[in-house]
């Protein structure tokens, strides 16, 4: 990736907040992991789980994607410090919220 495609990425600031199933959900909201893709072992683990937004972003491609980390992970804590392994993305429509 050269400097210009950095700067794209890192020009696309965090969203305060995103509407999910008609629910204003903000960094710090629970929510549930209802992955659709079945792509890898990951999704096939952390579907039901319950998770905390970690942040609301989006990618190079302008796609949203919320970055959360699993409530029981015993390194959770590794994940609020953005850790590769312990921080997932799932779209919008892969996340129910949680606490209403």
């Amino acid at each position: 990736m050269n400097e210009w495609e950095w700067e794209l990425i890192e020009a696309k600031a965090p969203l305060d907040s995103l509407s999910v199933l008609g629910v204003e959900v903000r960094p710090g909201d629970r929510v549930r992991l209802q992955p659709q893709r079945s792509a890898d072992v990951f999704d096939l683990a952390l579907a039901g789980k319950t998770a905390i937004i970690e942040a609301i972003e989006q990618d190079y491609d302008g796609r949203v994607l919320v970055a959360v980390v699993v409530e029981d992970d015993p390194g959770c804590d590794l994940g609020l410090l953005r850790q590769p392994g312990h921080r997932f993305f799932f779209s919008p429509e892969e996340i129910e919220p949680l606490g209403l």
